[in-house]
């Protein structure tokens, strides 16, 4: 009976911190093509490139279109490029973190029923991106930590 083994691990030996960021990023890439696929997001047939009048729903809860969700491809292919080296997995996880922080304040400050909300945002996404900035800047700095 073969090992269960046979083929190497390719996370071996790969620092957590780059582990971390390509997570992260697969998770982006994941939830920006989710946001296309009729049943998981509701609402499709009323999904806009742009603003506040979309009315697609991820999960039934966060607003989303299609800028909205190729946001999130781009920042899950930036942090796959970037998990390639140590340096580049930590600047994604604490510079991504800090972009979805500015976004947070971006959903507070913004009336949501404006043309200003060109993303857009609702409550249920300013409570997600305070989150996902707290977490990637945590991720960043515990997992980024130089050993000696």
């Amino acid at each position: 009976m073969a090992h269960s083994r046979a083929r190497p691990n390719p996370a071996d030996g790969k620092p957590l911190v780059r582990r971390a960021a390509a997570t992260v990023g697969v998770l982006f890439l994941l939830i920006g093509v989710l946001g296309f696929v009729p049943g998981i997001t509701s609402g499709t047939d009323d999904l806009r490139f742009a603003g506040h009048g979309s009315g697609a729903y991820l999960f039934g809860v966060f607003q989303v279109s299609v800028l909205h969700n190729l946001v999130h491809v781009v920042f899950g292919v930036a942090g796959l490029v970037l998990a390639r080296t140590v340096t580049g997995a930590r600047t994604f996880l604490i510079g991504g973190g800090a972009v979805y922080l500015v976004l947070w304040l971006y959903g507070l400050a913004v009336e949501h029923d404006t043309g200003a909300n060109v993303l857009p945002v609702n409550d249920a996404d300013g409570w997600l991106h305070l989150g996902l900035g707290v977490g990637m800047v945590a991720l960043g700095v515990l997992t980024g930590r130089f050993r000696p």
